[in-house]
């Protein structure tokens, strides 16, 4: 059995081609430095086989099947060793493909970011695909054998990197000088706007070992669920306050709904209880108003030894009907209370 396989590893010798195993990949390196005279050498019709030695690529040899001879093949004559008798070359091979490779995929921890609208630091992630294409295969090898890199896991795991890298940047960047809502990123709103940024920025850091990245895919920012939750919480709220007039004043008829709610409910949860539910959450809205109204009205006496005359409503009554419209709509007032006030108000129109 020993024999025989040395018999098929010798024949193997004779024949040089990118393993079948290895058809996918962006880079191959043939695993023989030494290759002898008249070795049949094939290349696919999407690559090229580049000869490598001391770090310095001596020659390339497109599709086809080659036979290596000094004679038809002039380059070879500097990788010739002399001490065999020239029938030896001393060279690492290397098999690129230069077509689109696809689905190549990649993700990882973004890390905190500030949601311009809340304010908050949330922790982000991102995952995705992309397309990766060599422009320049002698390039993209002189760059991998003076960083070390020889193989496809090393160079696909080396530009995955530099995809997060330039990708937790740009994210970064875009939030601060677009003011983009968190919840709008996540939700794919700026997909398209993301993958632009990214594909520019890494340009700079590719372009120089002969890579482009084509197009990206299934492109997606994420961020837990009990964050999201809270973003939109707290999205919801500074959108009320505004209306209120103020955090405080939306907090203080936040509290006076909830006290109503419970006293529709009549603290079973019955059908009686139910159909108070309408009636109560208007309760609820009313009893805000009027506590935010006492308490611009009753001031410590300390504080203001003697009664002042309120300042005078100096709004037209067309704005004040914009506000109580506004009110309505978020539900601060009822359509009693909306009907009413603006009954009061077209009066004065």
């Amino acid at each position: 059995m020993g024999i025989f396989d040395s018999i098929k590893g010798e024949a193997k010798r004779n024949f040089i081609a990118r393993a079948d195993s290895a058809k996918g990949d962006i880079i191959y390196k043939y695993p023989e430095n030494n290759i002898r005279m008249l070795t049949q050498l094939t290349v696919d019709a999407d690559e090229v086989a580049l000869f490598v030695k001391d770090g310095k690529v001596e020659g390339k040899l497109g599709p086809g099947r080659h036979t290596l001879d000094t004679n038809n093949i002039p380059f070879l004559a500097r990788l010739m060793e002399a001490f065999t008798g020239g029938n030896l070359f001393i060279s690492e091979v290397f098999f690129v493909s230069v077509r689109e490779v696809a689905g190549v995929k990649f993700g990882g921890p973004i890390g905190d970011v500030r949601d311009p609208e809340t304010g908050l630091g949330i922790g982000t992630m991102v995952y995705g695909d992309f397309s990766i294409r060599v422009t320049d295969p002698e390039r993209l090898v002189v760059g991998l054998v003076g960083m070390g890199r020889t193989g496809n896991d090393e160079l696909l795991g080396w530009f995955k990197n530099q995809v997060l890298k330039v990708t937790r940047d740009r994210i970064a960047e875009l939030l601060v000088k677009k003011r983009w809502p968190l919840l709008d990123v996540t939700s794919g709103a700026y997909t398209e706007e993301i993958e632009t940024e990214v594909i520019a920025g890494l340009k700079p850091h590719v372009d120089g070992y002969g890579l482009t990245v084509v197009r990206m895919g299934n492109f997606h920012v994420s961020i837990k669920p009990e964050d999201e939750a809270t973003l939109k919480k707290l999205s919801k709220d500074v959108a009320y306050s505004r209306l209120a007039g103020g955090f405080q004043q939306y907090a203080q008829g936040q509290a006076m709904l909830g006290a109503a709610e419970g006293m529709a409910k009549g603290g079973d949860g019955s059908g009686a209880g139910s159909a108070l539910g309408g009636m109560g959450m208007g309760m609820g809205f009313g009893m805000a108003q009027q506590f935010m109204n006492q308490q611009h009205q009753q001031q410590p006496q300390q504080q203001q030894p003697a009664p002042q005359a309120a300042p005078a409503d100096t709004r037209s009554p067309a704005q004040r009907l914009k506000e109580i419209k506004e009110l309505k709509d978020a539900g601060v007032l009822s359509d009693e209370e909306y009907n009413a006030k603006r009954a009061e108000l077209m009066k004065l129109l």
